[in-house]
């Protein structure tokens, strides 16, 4: 067993100190809202910051879900996401794939297309006109279609395509295997690290819709909870907002908690989903940004 250096010891203390600290900068304003969610609204007035609550208080949690609406618009999230994440893999395989063989004719004017969309986009109001056009204001296709397929995945896995051996596919080809085999059996089974990476991305997209879902719906039956979410905080202050539209069982805020509560219920689903695609986070992305 080799013996580590004084000096290596002293880094490697220093190093896990910073470390440490950086950890701590980073889940400490995640235990306060979450404590400040479940502190009762007297006390978080009063002390601004709580990190341990003495008076614990759920009414931010009742607030929330004193209406069928919150779960309905929680559904229709989770409907988006899964929904949207299998689009947004499923085409960007099918066109990064084919950009990643050397035999396609034509994928260098169509790279050079997709890296003019990261420089350059319609702006707002002509997608908002494509979508009118296309039918589809006040439907879930206005959030899944439009951004199927993002510019930036697309190279990262068409450069993970691009470094799986030669050898492979000739092997396939020699078994009688055509493109769609070889993709489907051979590609995308050593795809899987890349493949949960962009999951991970897509999914997170899907679930923080937003601004789309407010300019393109208009039925709030249909909004995701993100939308649902920003209207309770507007009716916890007291803006501008109809209160009915929460339910017959619409409950007074009971003040800044509901704020608190917000994020928790915003933020911990899609975090849950982390740990499982966490392991082929890094790898999935190095593995497609080392060859340009």
């Amino acid at each position: 067993m080799v013996r580590q250096s004084l000096g290596s010891r002293f880094f490697d203390i220093v190093n896990a100190g910073i470390l440490i600290a950086v950890a701590l900068f980073a889940v400490v304003p995640f235990l306060f809202v979450l404590s400040g969610s479940l502190t009762a609204s007297e006390e978080l007035v009063k002390r601004g910051v709580v990190l341990f609550p003495t008076q614990f208080s759920l009414d931010g949690y009742r607030y929330i879900f004193s209406t069928k609406t919150i779960l309905w618009s929680l559904g229709v999230t989770i409907f988006i996401t899964v929904t949207g994440t299998l689009i947004n893999l499923f085409f960007t395989t099918l066109t990064a794939y084919p950009l990643a063989r050397n035999e396609f004719v034509g994928r260098r004017p169509i790279m050079l297309l997709v890296l003019f969309t990261m420089l350059f986009s319609g702006g707002m109001i002509p997608t908002f006109l494509v979508v009118k056009s296309f039918g589809m204001l006040n439907s879930y296709w206005s959030l899944l279609i439009p951004g199927a397929i993002s510019a930036f995945n697309l190279i990262i896995l068409r450069n993970f395509f691009q470094q799986l051996p030669d050898g492979l596919e000739e092997s396939a080809k020699i078994d009688g295997c055509n493109d769609f085999q070889i993709l489907i059996r051979i590609v995308l089974p050593l795809s899987l690290p890349a493949m949960a990476t962009f999951a991970l991305f897509y999914s997170v997209g899907h679930w923080n819709t937003f601004f789309n879902a407010i300019l393109y719906i208009n039925d709030n039956t249909k909004w995701p909870i993100q939308v649902w979410l920003r209207q309770i905080v507007i009716l916890s202050q007291g803006g501008i907002g109809d209160s009915q539209q929460m339910g017959n069982d619409y409950v007074a805020p009971p003040g800044e908690v509901i704020k608190m509560a917000v994020i928790v219920v915003s933020t911990v689903p899609i975090l849950l989903v982390y740990p499982f695609l966490q392991k082929h986070f890094a790898k999935g992305v190095l593995l497609g940004s080392v060859k340009g």
